[in-house]
């Protein structure tokens, strides 16, 4: 084990070094509430990309992958998290093309459901990609806060605290600008990280074959690639993944940063590809860590740094907690940015002309009151994957109806929000997670059905959709998606040095 100092010595110097280099980047080049917020058409083909494997990754690849190998079906649920990681960032090639002819000075996803649907679906999604941004960082603090709990002994909460602060720094100080630059130098750090963590812990254990052996002596299903519980997660984890991420204030802010279309395309190609691999590699820890016996009581979220403690020295482990510190910054600072983008560009609308002061100290105000949030909840220990699930059932449900509109000119708000809740339902109803809270209501137990993740997610997904298609016929409606674009209020006020309004 390392020590409790040395590991909050290097975790510290890890946040220091990416908050200094996000400020020093930052510096002079956030002119405007516009560029803080959208850093429009800015980020070439390499940085797009890189971002784009950062902000998607993120500290759940050794956490969320590795408890779904481990605990949710070996294999098959591996091979169905690549896929599903893949599926929103091949959806976005042509999705962010028409977000980018139709709304092209657009800031947030909230303003196109406002102009598209209007104000009660509006309402309904920004509670929906909030609390999925919430939920995301709280599950990324835990998980950090488990891992170096077990690797150091480090309380929690000083983990989640430590990590919080530190990016909240530079993101209310550069906004998206500091996070795309900061993200390409993580990205160039991480990937190298997660192929030698990866090779030197097969080394350290013996190689392929002896983990391979000790597996099928252990528990040959996880090998299975027709293990039906691993394929019945593999199933449904692509539906939660591609609603959570398609719903992700996150990935329409680099959608706008991106310098044109063609590099939008490429990019999100590129990161499409990139993504399996390393969600494939980050599962197998878990197939690992089951196999070798070292998942018992509530533990399978940190299988990878359960096999990373079994196999590496402790300069290793050292390495490996960089490792996870900058997964979680390169997440958690994307978060954080897209929050800050919601609330700024909302707030620019419902005010009667705010300053730029007035609506970047309330995006930074609303942030860190979601990181304090995130923080408490990442310090009390809850699974990884069940935090990520909870968000993306939500997001799985209204993910059609929301998208629908971009396309459809029949669609309508009333038709959009019963589509969505309809999902909602069928979602929840199932969702085995919530079945306490739903069997706490006098007389509701004996109707609820099995409880089952695959019906929850299949159901929401498919549900929320049929009726969407259903209303799309039934109603007699014609939007003129023209008018998209001159609902969007610019954000331009001048700003220096990474959102201070200039004097006048």
């Amino acid at each position: 084990m390392v020590s409790t100092t040395l590991a909050l010595t290097v975790t510290t110097l890890t946040l220091a070094t990416f908050t200094l280099l996000g400020l020093w980047y930052s510096r002079g080049r956030v002119d405007s509430l516009e560029q803080f917020v959208s850093a429009r058409d800015s980020a070439g083909t390499g940085a797009t990309t890189a971002t784009l494997i950062a902000s998607v990754m993120g500290a759940w690849i050794l956490f969320s992958p590795a408890e779904a190998g481990a605990a949710f079906g070996g294999i098959p649920a591996i091979l169905g998290y690549a896929i599903g990681s893949a599926i929103p960032l091949l959806l976005f090639i042509p999705i962010g093309a028409r977000i980018r002819e139709l709304m092209p000075a657009g800031h947030t996803l909230t303003e196109y459901v406002l102009a598209r649907y209007g104000p009660w679906m509006y309402g309904y999604v920004l509670v929906i990609s909030v609390f999925y941004m919430f939920i995301f960082l709280a599950a990324e603090m835990t998980g950090i806060a488990l891992a170096l709990s077990l690797v150091a002994g480090v309380p929690q909460w000083q983990t989640a605290a430590l990590i919080g602060g530190f990016v909240l720094v530079y993101t209310a100080y550069g906004g998206l600008v500091a996070s795309i630059f900061t993200d390409t130098i993580q990205t160039l750090v991480i990937l190298p990280l997660l192929a030698v963590g990866f090779g030197g812990a097969l080394f350290a254990l013996g190689g392929t074959g002896e983990v391979h052996a000790t597996t099928v002596a252990t528990n040959p299903d996880l090998l299975n690639p027709g293990y039906l519980a691993g394929v019945e997660f593999g199933i449904y984890v692509v539906f939660a993944i591609i609603g959570a991420n398609l719903l992700n204030q996150g990935m329409w802010q680099r959608v706008y940063a991106s310098k044109d279309t063609a590099t939008l395309q490429r990019s999100f190609g590129v990161a499409a590809i990139a993504v399996v691999p390393m969600v494939l590699l980050a599962g197998l820890f878990g197939v690992a860590a089951a196999g070798m016996g070292l998942i018992e009581g509530g533990n399978a979220s940190i299988a990878f740094f359960l096999v990373a403690g079994a196999a590496f020295p402790e300069w290793v482990l050292l390495v490996v907690v960089v490792l996870a510190v900058l997964l979680v910054m390169s997440s958690a600072d994307t978060m954080f940015n897209a929050i800050a983008s919601i609330v700024t560009a909302d707030l620019a609308r419902l005010l009667d002309d705010p300053s730029g002061r007035t609506l970047s100290l309330s995006g930074r105000a609303l942030t860190v009151g979601v990181a304090l949030g995130a923080i408490l909840i990442g310090a009390q220990g809850y699974s990884v994957l069940e935090l990520f699930l909870t968000a993306d059932l939500l997001a799985a449900a209204t993910v059609v109806p929301f998208l629908y509109g971009l396309y459809s000119t029949r669609l309508t708000q009333g038709s959009a929000v019963v589509s969505a809740l309809s999902g909602l339902v069928v979602g929840v109803s199932y969702f085995p997670p919530l079945r306490g809270v739903l069997a706490a209501a006098p007389g509701l137990t004996d109707a609820l059905p099995a409880p089952s993740f695959l019906v929850a997610f299949v159901g929401a997904t498919v549900v929320s959709a049929l009726v969407t298609v259903v209303a799309d016929r039934l109603v007699d409606a014609e939007f003129e998606h023209a008018t998209l674009g001159a609902a969007v209020q610019s954000l331009d006020d001048p700003m220096t040095d990474g959102g201070r309004e200039e004097e006048p």
